[in-house]
Formats: C-alpha cells, structure tokens, sequence
C-alpha cells in the first residue's frame, strides 16, 4: 500500500523522508566517509575508484562526478 504523501508537491523541491533516505543511503555514507582526510585524498587520487568501492547506482556516480548538487539530491542526497 502506497503512502499519501501530500508534502511532495513542493514546487521545486525535492522532499528528502524515508524513501530518499533509503534511495540515497549509499551516496550519504560515501559524502560523510569525505570527512577524514585521507578519504578526501584517496577521492582526489582516483575519484572513478573510490567511488566504485560504494555500493551507489551508476547514476548517482555520474552526479558526483559532474559535482551537480541539485542531481544527487534527486537521488537521494541529504545536504
């Protein structure tokens, strides 16, 4: 049984709840492993490689290579 979910017709804007949170639950774990140092440094080494070591969709991939913030929300990203 679908949920009634009236707040997501936000104009605009992407309501992060429970199912963002579950679509996104890899590429948030990846954005918070960037706040050690030597995450962020292995990132700038080979970005294509760590982020094969997430269990992200391509797209979600792509997204964060192409630094577009709005797309990785859409796919789950919390900011």
């Amino acid at each position: 049984m679908a949920l009634d979910k009236p707040y997501l017709d936000v104009p605009g804007t992407t309501i992060f709840d429970a199912e963002q949170s579950r679509k996104g639950y890899w590429l948030n774990q990846f954005c918070m492993s960037l706040m050690k140092a030597e995450n962020r440094e292995r990132f700038k080494q080979d970005e294509r490689a760590y982020l094969d070591e997430w269990a992200m969709t391509e797209e979600q991939k792509q997204a964060v290579l192409a630094r577009d913030l709005n797309w990785c929300i859409r796919l789950g990203g919390n900011i």
